[in-house]
């Protein structure tokens, strides 16, 4: 049960502790500059990098949607779930409206479309090539 935990819920976590445990820290804030090549200087806030890690996640739904088991409907559900009760908070919450948060939900939403598409399509292939085999 735990490969259909869905991952976006760490950072919707992560945020959600950050913007009610510490409130006024801002998520545009440097947090440490990397100093390039160019001559130019690459600043990371800690937005930035929820974000970078939340991609991370995607890339792990991805894979996981890929999957053909008896649990990837329950993958999907808990993934739809998150993204609904994130959606939620973003429109009645004042802290979670941020650009940081929309960006969080829209990877949220690409996670539950893609998801769901990704499910369709492998099931699709599976009753096709059971169907070839008789």
């Amino acid at each position: 049960m735990l490969a259909s935990f869905p991952l976006f819920l760490i950072s919707f976590a992560i945020y959600n502790m950050v913007a009610f445990l510490t409130p006024g820290t801002s998520w545009e804030g440097t947090l440490f500059t990397i100093p390039m090549q160019s001559g130019a200087s690459w600043t990371v806030g800690a937005g930035d990098l929820l974000l970078a890690l939340s991609l991370l996640f995607l890339f792990f739904e991805m894979l996981k949607a890929t999957r053909s088991y008896s649990r990837t409907v329950v993958d999907h559900l808990l993934s739809t779930l998150v993204f609904v009760a994130a959606l939620v908070e973003f429109l009645l919450v004042k802290e979670a409206a941020t650009s940081v948060f929309a960006l969080l939900l829209l990877m949220s939403l690409v996670d539950v479309i893609a998801g769901w598409v990704v499910s369709m399509g492998s099931a699709r292939r599976d009753i096709q090539v059971d169907h070839l085999t008789e």
